[in-house]
């Protein structure tokens, strides 16, 4: 029983870790800071391809599909948490939600290989994001909330 308590704990916390969206980490500018880089409008495309990445992200998640989802994580994030740790908590996301919970209403805020995504997620309104940041490596969007 203390083992089961141990690891529902654990798969909680790393999921809190995963979806929390936290802006702690952003820097207000100051004087000395270099100038915040220019947003540019996004093309439908680059627009387009992370509202994908994103909703196929959130059915994977909540599918049980561990695999999947682990890979859309970023480098930064895949080196936070480990794939095993990650599958527990997909998992436990799964046996507590089940499937079919798909990312609606996707809105992104790309600048160059940043974006801050917001959505929705069908039938869970807690797990609904806003400003999640995801990043493009290597042309590829990578969920970056870590």
């Amino acid at each position: 029983m203390r083992t089961r308590a141990t690891i529902t704990l654990a798969t909680a916390a790393a999921l809190l870790a995963l979806t929390a969206c936290s802006s702690s980490d952003d820097k207000a500018s100051s004087p000395t800071d270099p100038a915040p880089a220019k947003t540019t409008t996004p093309t439908p495309a680059e627009t387009g391809a992370l509202e994908l990445t994103v909703r196929d992200y959130t059915e994977a998640y909540f599918k049980g599909d561990a695999k999947t989802a682990y890979g859309v994580l970023s480098k930064r994030c895949a080196g936070k948490v480990t794939e095993e740790l990650f599958a527990a908590t997909v998992r436990q996301a799964h046996t507590d939600y089940g499937a079919g919970h798909p990312a609606t209403d996707v809105q992104a805020d790309v600048s160059g290989d940043l974006a801050r995504v917001t959505y929705k997620v069908e039938g869970l309104p807690k797990f609904d994001q806003e400003s999640q940041p995801w990043a493009r490596e290597g042309g590829t969007w990578k969920y970056d909330a870590c």
